[in-house]
């Protein structure tokens, strides 16, 4: 069996790389970047008409989007002797869909708005007002997330799954926003616990050494 999981470690990739090392899966890595038109050869558009990373291959079954293909990852394997990343019965599901296409839809757009803005983009280009707006608007939504985690160490279940993944691989753009982590202590509790996992830190490592 091959599994391929195309993309960068440094890019939205990193959400099925996450899974497959919680889980200790078997991969190929095949690191296409998004820029620079790797993405737009005649081979990978084969795979992923849409033009984007990442993709999984799991022997012919194709992913495509980050949240599915980690949603997918978590559902089709199963660690051994380990609790499984995925939903055990219904109302699991039901909690970890919901997060996870939370996150999407209420997070994501403004901790990438965040993220570019306050760290990634070279100086002459950042616009700090865009971030600062952007992690205001980020505010409603993480008072949600820090309710919810008032009484829980996790989103799901009560254990570690793939929603953790899901949410805190959007909300690890914006770790560095102090005054948004002040106002929601068991979120910046929670990201910090998943971040720490030895999984994602392998996934740092090669996102930092490509």
């Amino acid at each position: 069996m091959t599994l391929k999981i195309y993309g960068t470690a440094a890019s939205r990739a990193a959400r099925p790389l996450w899974v497959a090392h919680e889980l200790g899966l078997a991969y190929e890595h095949i690191s296409i970047p998004y820029l620079g038109g790797a993405t737009r050869t005649p081979e990978f558009l084969a795979i992923n008409p849409n033009g984007h990373i990442p993709v999984v291959d799991d022997e012919g079954v194709l992913v495509w989007e980050s949240m599915a293909c980690a949603l997918y990852l978590a559902g089709r394997f199963k660690p051994s002797g380990a609790p499984s990343l995925a939903a055990e019965n219904h109302a699991e599901q039901a909690e970890i869909l919901r997060w996870s296409f939370w996150v999407v839809t209420e997070c994501e757009k403004d901790a990438l708005i965040f993220l570019m803005h306050r760290l990634l983009m070279s100086a002459e280009r950042r616009k700090p007002q865009l971030a600062d707006e952007a992690q205001r608007r980020l505010l409603g939504p993480l008072r949600v997330l820090e309710q919810h985690l008032q009484t829980r160490s996790y989103l799901a279940a009560e254990r570690f799954t793939v929603a953790d993944i899901c949410v805190a691989s959007v909300l690890a753009w914006v770790q560095d926003a102090t005054e948004l982590m002040t106002q929601c202590p068991c979120v910046d509790d929670w990201l910090r616990r998943c971040l720490a996992r030895p999984a994602f830190r392998e996934v740092r490592l090669i996102a930092r050494s490509a």
